[in-house]
């Protein structure tokens, strides 16, 4: 099992910038995959960021703004959000799977609790 806590969401003016983190306990060494899931009011979940060995992969409303990260040694993931828009807001959820990545919420097995962000005009 893997354990999952995010913490770094709030509310912030368009244009500002946070930093996601997400601590990770347990059965780690296990996990292949790590992202972020963002979830807007009245819209489906959707995987915005994705690191795996090194590599990086975003999705398209997301590229040149958010930068993941994961540091083994500490066992944490990232999300540095630049140049937010108020369409970034909703509840960020750290995520990690130990088959693989996915661009489909619904494929990770592990969650964290989620932070909201909130990004105001």
């Amino acid at each position: 099992q893997v354990q999952l806590v995010e913490s770094g969401g709030g509310s912030v003016q368009a244009g500002g910038s946070l930093r996601l983190s997400c601590a990770a306990s347990g059965a780690t060494a296990s996990v292949e995959c790590w992202a972020w899931v963002r979830q807007a009011p009245g819209k489906e979940r959707e995987v915005v960021a994705i690191t795996h060995i090194n590599k990086r992969f975003y999705d398209d409303s997301v590229r040149f703004r958010f930068t993941i990260s994961h540091d083994n040694a500490k066992n944490a993931v990232y999300l540095e959000m630049d140049s937010l828009k108020p369409e970034d807001s909703g509840q960020y959820f750290c995520v990690a799977d130990p088959n693989g990545c996915s661009w489909k919420p619904h494929e990770y097995d592990y969650w964290g609790q989620g932070t909201q962000v909130t990004v105001s005009s």
